[in-house]
């Protein structure tokens, strides 16, 4: 099953031109914290340039730069032609999301396992630090919002398969929303769904 980077807007699927299938060589490229924060501010904020892009993370703009060319290397990111003057560079993500093959938690490549283990504990990382901001602020959103929100967690005894046919359709059930209400629309923000399914040991 494939997994996907976090602040991506679409199903993950190879058929999917919004969506790059990555490759063992790509995966490596990306594993790393910084270029993935970089990569997903981009995709959720638009262009920018690294000047940009370090103040809205809290680094320096030569860290921000150096990572940006190396996301543009294994092609992440490219130049947005259609902004900056000069020499300021501006850029864009490729793609809206990237889709994981599994197989990499087993690959014979230790680096390709690394590189697969640094991605996975990153996108945990955001969704801790999305969270714990929701709950820091969210007395400053309308009470609806609060109402409309939910922390919840299950338990329920099912095998591999079973565990699988959860997660599809509860990726369904979160697609069938997409382009419901269009931007723009009063009263309304764009809501972050974190999805965890794991098993755990019984004793």
């Amino acid at each position: 099953m494939p997994t996907k980077e976090p602040n991506d807007d679409h199903t993950a699927t190879a058929s999917d031109p919004n969506v790059l299938s990555i490759d063992a060589r790509a995966l490596r490229g990306l594993a790393h914290p910084l270029r993935l924060r970089l990569l997903s501010a981009l995709r959720e904020f638009g262009p920018a340039t690294a000047s940009g892009l370090a103040d809205r993370l809290g680094e320096s703009s030569g860290a921000t730069s150096y990572h940006l060319r190396q996301l543009a290397s294994f092609g992440f990111v490219e130049d947005d032609p259609t902004r900056g003057k000069g020499r300021e560079r501006w850029w864009r993500a490729v793609h809206a999301g990237a889709s994981f093959d599994a197989e990499f938690l087993y690959d014979a490549d230790p680096e390709v396992r690394s590189a697969m283990g640094v991605v996975l504990h990153e996108v945990a990382t955001v969704h801790a630090q999305e969270l714990s901001t929701w709950l820091g602020t969210m007395q400053e959103w309308p009470r609806e919002w609060y109402e409309g929100s939910d922390l919840s967690d299950f338990k329920v005894r099912l095998t591999p398969d079973l565990s699988r046919e959860l997660a599809d359709k509860m990726h369904d059930l979160i697609n069938s929303y997409r382009g419901r209400v269009p931007e723009g629309t009063e009263g309304s923000a764009v809501v972050r769904t974190h999805l965890h399914v794991f098993p755990r040991p019984t004793d």
